[in-house]
C-alpha cells in the first residue's frame, strides 16, 4: 500500500489487521529502522493478538533510503497523512496514533499542532519520558487533547503486557 504526503512524496505502508480487530495504530517506525524492522515486525504481531491493528510507514527519509531525517515539517506532515489514510484503509475501527522513539515523538508533534481526525489516544514505545527544555507546551497540548499511553520494553522483549498497555490507552 502507498499514499503520498504533502508535497507529493508517495511512501510505503502495510496494514496488519486481524480478524477480531479493536482498535488500529497508526505506528511510525523510529529514527534507524524502518517499518520493517524485526521489533516493530513483532510488535505489530504482538498487537495483533491482542485485537489491535496496525498500520505500519514509511517516513520519507527512510522510503528513499537517505540517512539525514526529513526536517520536522516533513515528519508530521508524513503522520498526519497516515492518519488520514489508515482511517480510509479500514473504517469503523477506533483510531490510535503512535510510534517508536522518533516516531512517536513526531505523532506528538503532529497532535500538538494539527488536528489528527478520529485520533483517539496516543502510544509511545520506546518514548524517552523527560521533559527536554521549551517542550512543556507540546506536552500540556497534547495531554488536554489525548489520552496517552508509554510503554517501555527491551527491543528483544516484547510481551503481552505491553500489547495490552496499548488497548487500555483506548478505552474511555
Amino acid at each position: 500500500m502507498r499514499f503520498t504526503v504533502e508535497g507529493g512524496r508517495e511512501v510505503s505502508a502495510l496494514l496488519l489487521r486481524p480478524v477480531q480487530a479493536r482498535h488500529l495504530l497508526v505506528l511510525a517506525h523510529g529514527a534507524g529502522a524502518g517499518m520493517s524492522h524485526s521489533f516493530m515486525e513483532k510488535l505489530a504481531d504482538e498487537l495483533a493478538s491482542v485485537g489491535v491493528a496496525t498500520f505500519r510507514y514509511q517516513f520519507p527519509y527512510m522510503e528513499e533510503r537517505r540517512r539525514v531525517l526529513d526536517t520536522p515539517t516533513v515528519l508530521t506532515a508524513t503522520v498526519v497523512a497516515a492518519v488520514r489514510t489508515s482511517a480510509e484503509a479500514a473504517p469503523g475501527l477506533p483510531l490510535l496514533a503512535g510510534g517508536k522513539s522518533m516516531g512517536g515523538r513526531m505523532t506528538s508533534h503532529a497532535a500538538a499542532q494539527h488536528p489528527l481526525d478520529g485520533v483517539r489516544g496516543l502510544v509511545f514505545f520506546g518514548f524517552h519520558c523527560t521533559r527536554p527544555t521549551g517542550r512543556e507546551r507540546n506536552e500540556r497540548t497534547i495531554s488536554r487533547r489525548f489520552r496517552c499511553q508509554y510503554c517501555s520494553c527491551r527491543e528483544r522483549e516484547i510481551h503481552l503486557q505491553i500489547s495490552s498497555c496499548c488497548v487500555r490507552s483506548a478505552r474511555s
